[in-house]
């Protein structure tokens, strides 16, 4: 797994924050300029595993919008890589191969020369979970213990069980659906953390055109914040997240400061990116 750091200055983690045009390719690009560009995490040659949210089939931001990954995806490629590969697994009793058809990831996947690896189709492996304190073991992909350079592109919105859904809970997809039921039955958020402490993604594209601010995963009340956000470092880009979040007036359980929600203090217990606002440096358009 990489667990290179590229996007940190003076000791800090860049997370940054754009307006989206209707040029997405474009707007994508700009995020990633603004905390040093796809050069920084792109070697040329390059395997790059996208990981988007496909948890269902329903409409964005319920899921990835299709033409999100593939303008992602483009600036992939245009930073030098040799092939992306997009790897996902959808809820428990879903079809991944049929919701990726749904959104029309499919046709993404074939316009960009990526395969697409659907999980549940195939072998899982046991891994153990270096820091796990309530998640010690699980099973994962066997795909996934060979990704080449991981880049992350969750949609934001709120989750009716882990409170939200950004970078870290969206590693979730990746494990088996037993293992994924069995999480849910104690300490899930902080579970959701100690699975993602197992990945390095090298680049995080946060999606926050559109979140949800009530209910999710796969509904919700839909507001607008119009964002595109990027970083390294996932625990910086999800208090950033959350943060547009609570901008809204909504019935949710993020009525309190982001560093005291359970997947933001478990991940500070762990130390896998930013402790405090003191380690982040928010960097946004002029």
């Amino acid at each position: 797994m990489q667990s290179a750091r590229p996007f940190v200055r003076d000791g800090k983690f860049l997370v940054s924050k754009v307006h989206a045009s209707s040029d997405l390719r474009a707007s994508i690009k700009k995020a990633v300029d603004l905390i040093g560009g796809f050069d920084k995490a792109i070697v040329p040659g390059d395997t790059v595993t996208i990981k988007p949210n496909l948890n269902t089939a329903d409409p964005y931001p319920a899921s990835s919008d299709a033409s999100f990954v593939e303008a992602l995806g483009r600036n992939i490629l245009d930073a030098g890589a040799d092939k992306i590969q997009i790897a996902e697994s959808s809820m428990v009793t879903a079809s991944t191969r049929e919701a990726s058809s749904r959104v029309g990831l499919t046709e993404v996947a074939e316009r960009l020369g990526a395969d697409i690896v659907f999980l549940e189709e195939q072998p899982y492996t046991k891994v153990r979970i270096a820091d796990g304190k309530f998640l010690k073991e699980t099973h994962i992909g066997k795909p996934l213990l060979d990704i080449g350079t991981l880049v992350l592109a969750p949609c934001l919105k709120t989750h009716k069980y882990a409170r939200f859904t950004a970078s870290m809970k969206l590693l979730v997809g990746w494990m088996n659906r037993q293992d994924r039921v069995k999480m849910h039955m104690s300490h899930l958020e902080e579970k959701v953390v100690e699975l993602a402490s197992f990945f390095h993604p090298v680049l995080i594209v946060m999606d926050a055109r559109k979140v949800f601010v009530t209910g999710g995963p796969a509904s919700g009340r839909v507001e607008e914040p119009g964002m595109i956000l990027a970083s390294g470092d996932m625990v910086s880009i999800d208090v950033q997240g959350v943060r547009i979040l609570q901008t809204f007036n909504a019935d949710n359980k993020l009525n309190m400061d982001v560093w005291d929600l359970p997947q933001v203090r478990r991940a500070k217990e762990l130390k896998i990116g930013a402790s405090s606002d003191d380690d982040i440096d928010v960097i946004e358009e002029h």
